[in-house]
């Protein structure tokens, strides 16, 4: 009989101590799995963050394009009164001079 006491009192151990190691083995997943959150979450803040970044740069960028595209627009404009306004200017000048044709 006291073997048999000794025995269950050893397997009462054993079983505590397993119960001890699985709570153990369960505490250092769920730490790791929450390290392992937390790494994912920095990385996709940051992700979004350079996504931010890349947004605000293109739209800059694309705003200095339509100011550029609109400054070129002008100055082609303005060349072409320019131009006009000078071919104009000519055809008045030859109205204006005496033909030489009819001295």
């Amino acid at each position: 009989m006291v073997d048999q006491e000794e025995q269950s009192l050893k397997e009462a151990r054993k079983l505590e101590k397993r119960a001890a190691k699985e709570a153990e083995r369960l505490a250092k997943e769920y730490e790791r799995k929450k390290a392992y959150l937390a790494r994912e979450r920095l990385i996709e803040e940051a992700q979004r963050e350079c996504q931010t970044k890349r947004s605000e740069k293109r739209a800059a960028g694309e705003i200095e394009e339509i100011a550029k595209d609109q400054a070129r627009r002008e100055t082609y404009l303005t060349s072409e009164k320019a131009i006009a306004e000078a071919q104009e200017a000519k055809k008045l000048k030859a109205k204006k001079q005496p033909t030489k044709l009819n001295e």
